[in-house]
């Protein structure tokens, strides 16, 4: 597979490359990320490879990294046509200010009408909820949304980083009043990250949502740079993201994914992306870098192809506890399709059936 072999993003009519290029380290202002030429340089190398997702945030470096993206867009006229703009609302970009941030209409509005000033461009393709607003009814939310893809200044909309019902109930709403509906799900998703395989991952399938995960590699974690003997952060500005990932039970998978990229030829990073883009409902995995090397190590990715011995014990070593009724429901699947194979999936017999059916009162 490459990076020009587009997929459709979720049920929608909109084609993506099965590695999305985030930019929140784009700019310098939280203390980590590449300066404006560094990154026009990572726009290049993805570009010009084919790639045409870009996916952004109104927060990320307080707006600098939209402003990156908007200077990159405007250097060439036709750049704007090829690439896919993905950015976010509802992060409050002024202190004391309850109207700034948040899913409320006023902010939705502003927060737009901010970003495409700071993109320089007049629509936005992909506009997510960055997170789940308590405070607001959702139908202001999806009505504010809807408005906005009817005036043209956005093509598509999904959510991010909202519980599963509250996506549901979205979604059902949107199609029940014929407002624009959810084409996508962004959600953290990676080898030490697997509870979203509980509601939120086959909510999506179901709903048709593609889904994009954000963090695969867990915050670096999984790239292959961090062992029990090296557990210093790259960069201060990051430490509290990494430190908290680095425990024996991450090392496990560590461990288990450097054995696979021994065995594969590939990087444990490579490996570690190889193994999230094979999950189902999986559309576009955001990569986020901070250099030209990283990215061109992380492409490489889609060259890896793992075997089901080498999915399986990646699998097996970071399986999930799932809440509540994940695993009971798997076990309920034996209790009515037991000694049978439905849709591919082989069921072990159902210990507790009667084996004649003479044998039911």
């Amino acid at each position: 597979m490459a990076l020009d072999h587009y997929v459709s993003l979720g049920r929608s009519g909109l084609r993506v490359s099965p590695f999305c290029l985030g930019t929140m380290t784009f700019g310098e202002e939280w203390g980590f990320g590449s300066d404006p030429e560094a990154s026009h340089s990572i726009l290049d190398y993805y570009v010009e490879r084919g790639g045409n997702f870009i996916d952004t945030a109104n927060t990320y470096n307080r707006g600098h990294s939209e402003k990156i993206i908007g200077d990159y867009l405007a250097q060439d006229a036709s750049r704007r046509g090829r690439l896919v703009i993905a950015t976010k609302f509802a992060a409050n970009m002024h202190q004391a200010d309850p109207n700034s941030g948040g899913a409320g209409r006023k902010a939705i509005v502003s927060a737009a009408e901010n970003s495409l000033r700071r993109l320089r461009t007049c629509y936005i393709d992909v506009y997510w909820l960055h997170w789940w607003d308590s405070f607001t009814p959702i139908e202001e939310t999806l009505q504010a949304l809807d408005d906005l893809v009817r005036s043209g200044k956005v093509r598509y909309i999904g959510f991010s980083d909202t519980p599963a019902w509250k996506v549901a109930q979205a979604q059902t709403i949107a199609l029940f009043r014929g407002w624009a509906p959810l084409i996508a799900l962004q959600i953290e998703y990676s080898l030490l990250e697997r509870t979203v395989e509980g509601e939120l991952v086959p909510m999506a399938r179901d709903l048709g949502l593609g889904i994009t995960p954000w963090s695969p590699l867990r915050s670096g974690v999984l790239s292959g740079k961090y062992t029990r003997q090296n557990t210093s952060a790259t960069s201060s500005g990051r430490t509290a993201w990494i430190s908290r990932n680095l425990n024996e039970d991450a090392f496990r998978v560590v461990d288990a994914v450097a054995g696979v990229a021994r065995d594969a030829g590939a990087t444990a990073a490579q490996v570690a992306l190889a193994w999230v883009r094979s999950r189902p409902g999986v559309s576009s995995t955001i990569l986020g870098t901070r250099t030209i090397e990283q990215l061109r190590d992380n492409l490489a990715a889609l060259e890896v192809r793992l075997t089901d011995t080498q999915l399986r014990s990646l699998d097996d070593v970071s399986r999930p506890r799932l809440s509540f009724p994940a695993d009971f429901l798997g076990n309920a699947l034996t209790a009515s399709y037991g000694g049978m194979t439905i849709d591919g999936v082989a069921l072990p017999a159902n210990p507790l059936a009667a084996a004649k059916s003479g044998e039911v009162y």
